[in-house]
């Protein structure tokens, strides 16, 4: 009989899926009894189901080829599940060796047990306090939602979402499992149903553990297992899609499991704190988006007033101030000019470059002086126009500089602040971390590394070789170090853990790990942030954000085009009823007039012409084929190329992907 079924629903983090099937793998070995691992693919756009068929042959993969949601996909494995236990596993964890052992006798020790949770750390080995959950009751919740929960987190009245009051290190009965990790007896599931399909994503695991209770079973938090969980990747909890979302399935919760009268107030409670949350994360990000605008046009705006004062008073020939009209319209619209020309020419763009800043103003200039020719009402000086565009590049040069060094402590905008690392493992695994940062471009200063044990006595000592992860203490200060990469080839995951957990939190150091064997160097330094990882892969021209607004600018200027042209272009078209159509889709964002259709990387909205379309063949070309030429396009991408497949493939355009 099976013991342990292993369910994990991926979307798009092959780089941590990678990590978490490597420590599954090692875990299902020390369970010693048969179990059985699923993985559903969700229709990643990465790679993640090529790699799992060529890593994790014993994996039963499921791909699926739309985004049917969580529950959804964790139900298909579900019902092909045939283990005793069966867990629910995010594609963002890593599994200690004796994880499963351990919840397995834990759960034969308790027949009572439907669900099971564990202890789950951060990335940087903090520990989450929704492992262990109360039931968001409408007075439960009111207080999660208006921050009472945060200011008094370990109050048996308003800190029973997280449970603040109950010891992280003991075992506890709970009401709520975190989808997570969540531990489920088969029988237990048979009896309460599998996950509820009207939650696309959230929410799911309140439901199920709701119903184990009302079933008459126990949820456990069981701290004798902890896993590594990176929350902030798979689950972009600073979106304000994850606002609605998140909160939406709270309300689908009291329709459904409250009594009329309180599911009414319940719903309405959320509703508005719906409204509120996503109201300050839209209000949060368009601040953080337009703050380096509106620094800059402050700066310009006040350059542009002191420059005309002093015109004014001192150059002019005929002492009179400039007309009020001059500072209300003619210098926003200057400004307006020469940030756009700013942007458009990549001086947003990180990491910031002198050259495209002075390029943007210089081009801005031009264009404004041109224009002030053919408007005798506003031909105020030209040398303001050329003073202000010298102004604008002094002025946005040194509040990037200002900026920069704040941030970096050097004046080297092309340079961010070097992270001080040391490896964690094995000389030869310590050399593979030295080439993937090198790849990766990383800025780095590499300290040296630390063995798990002491090297023998018999040999000579490395020059790099830093000492044993015995005195990590000491090192961590000695020499000022940010960040340490363990080598999951040379370190159990339980002893990274252990150490994440373990080492001071002074000075603040983050962690990352390279999985035994992978191209990849991952970790996350926020339970709210996305992780991030290091990868020995060659960027492509066409994710660069200078060539993404190209294009972008390409598609509006083509689609405008296309559609003055559309009653003589619908006559040569194949299909001339989809022309309008995506000209819509591109004018809104849907779509590209050019580029991948056969590469995972398409996506869900691919473009309407792909490279693979317009080339010369005189034969069908084979998918691999059409891959290869996608590939090429991306890596080599410029915006000439895609007027070239667009005048070789103009009959096309009213095609559908």
């Amino acid at each position: 009989m099976v013991k342990l079924s292993v369910v994990i629903v991926n979307y798009n983090v092959c780089y941590f899926l990678e990590q978490t099937l490597l420590s599954v793998r090692t875990a299902v070995a020390a369970l010693g009894q048969p179990a059985e691992v699923f993985v559903v693919d969700n229709n990643s756009a990465d790679s993640s189901v090529a790699m799992v068929r060529a890593r994790f042959p014993e994996v039963i993969l499921l791909a699926n080829q739309d985004n049917p949601g969580f529950s959804k996909a964790n139900n298909q494995a579900l019902r092909l599940a045939t283990g005793q236990y069966q867990l629910l596993l995010n594609p963002d964890t890593l599994v200690e060796e004796d994880t499963f052992r351990r919840c397995c006798d834990f759960m034969d020790a308790h027949p009572r047990c439907g669900g099971l949770g564990v202890q789950m750390l951060d990335g940087q080995g903090r520990f989450l306090p929704e492992s262990k959950r109360g039931l968001p009751t409408p007075a439960v919740a009111f207080y999660k939602i208006f921050g009472l929960a945060s200011l008094f987190p370990k109050s048996r009245t308003f800190g029973r979402y997280h449970l603040g009051f109950l010891a992280k290190d003991q075992a506890h009965e709970i009401e709520v499992l975190s989808g997570a990790f969540m531990l489920l007896r088969k029988t237990a599931l048979d009896q309460v149903g599998l996950l509820d399909e009207d939650y696309f994503m959230y929410g799911e695991d309140i439901d199920l553990s709701y119903r184990l209770t009302r079933g008459g079973w126990q949820n456990w938090y069981f701290p004798g297992a902890r896993i590594l969980h990176y929350k902030g990747e798979s689950t972009k909890r600073t979106s304000v899609n994850y606002v609605f979302v998140f909160y939406r399935a709270m309300v689908i919760f009291a329709q459904k499991h409250f009594a009329p009268n309180r599911a009414g107030l319940f719903s309405a409670l959320i509703n508005s704190a719906i409204w509120l949350r996503a109201g300050a994360a839209v209000a949060q990000r368009l601040a953080t988006a337009a703050a380096p605008v509106l620094l800059d046009t402050g700066l310009l705006y006040a350059g542009m007033y002191a420059l005309k004062v002093y015109w004014e008073t001192n150059q002019k020939y005929v002492r009179m101030p400039y007309p009020p009209q001059y500072m209300l319209v003619a210098v926003p619209l200057y400004i307006a000019v020469w940030l756009t020309t700013t942007w458009l020419s990549g001086g947003y763009d990180q990491p910031a470059r002198t050259s495209r800043v002075v390029r943007g103003l210089a081009v801005g200039t031009v264009l404004i002086s041109a224009a002030t020719n053919f408007f005798d009402n506003w031909r105020f000086s030209k040398a303001l126009i050329v003073l202000g565009g010298v102004w604008a590049a002094a002025a946005l040069i040194a509040r990037r500089l200002f900026s920069h060094w704040l941030r970096h402590g050097n004046l080297r905008l092309s340079e961010g602040r070097a992270k001080t690392v040391a490896i964690v493992g094995s000389a030869s695994e310590s050399q593979r971390v030295r080439q993937l940062l090198g790849a990766a471009q990383v800025p780095a200063k590499i300290i040296g590394y630390l063995t798990p044990v002491p090297l023998p006595a018999a040999l000579p000592v490395p020059p790099d070789h830093l000492g044993t992860v015995a005195e990590l203490p000491a090192l961590l200060r000695l020499y000022g170090l940010t960040e340490l990469i363990f080598c999951g080839q040379d370190l159990p995951a339980s002893q990274i853990i252990d150490l994440m957990a373990r080492l001071p939190a002074e000075p603040v150091v983050t962690y990352k790990i390279l999985p035994a064997g992978s191209q990849y160097i991952i970790g996350s330094s926020d339970k709210d942030a996305p992780g991030d990882y290091y990868a020995l892969d060659r960027s492509w021209q066409l994710s660069q954000p200078a060539q993404r607004r190209n294009k972008r600018l390409l598609d509006l200027v083509a689609s405008l085009t296309i559609l003055a042209a559309s009653p003589l272009l619908a006559w040569g078209q194949f299909r001339p009823g989809g022309l309008l159509r995506n000209v819509w889709l591109v004018l809104r964002g849907r779509r590209s007039w050019v580029g991948l259709r056969y590469l995972p990387e398409a996506g869900s909205h691919p473009a309407v012409l792909s490279p693979a379309d317009t080339a010369a063949a005189e034969t069908l070309l084979s998918e691999a084929t059409r891959c290869r030429l996608e590939l090429l396009y991306a890596q080599d991408y410029e915006p000439s190329l895609d007027l070239g497949i667009l005048a070789r493939g103009w009959r096309r355009l009213g095609g559908s992907s």
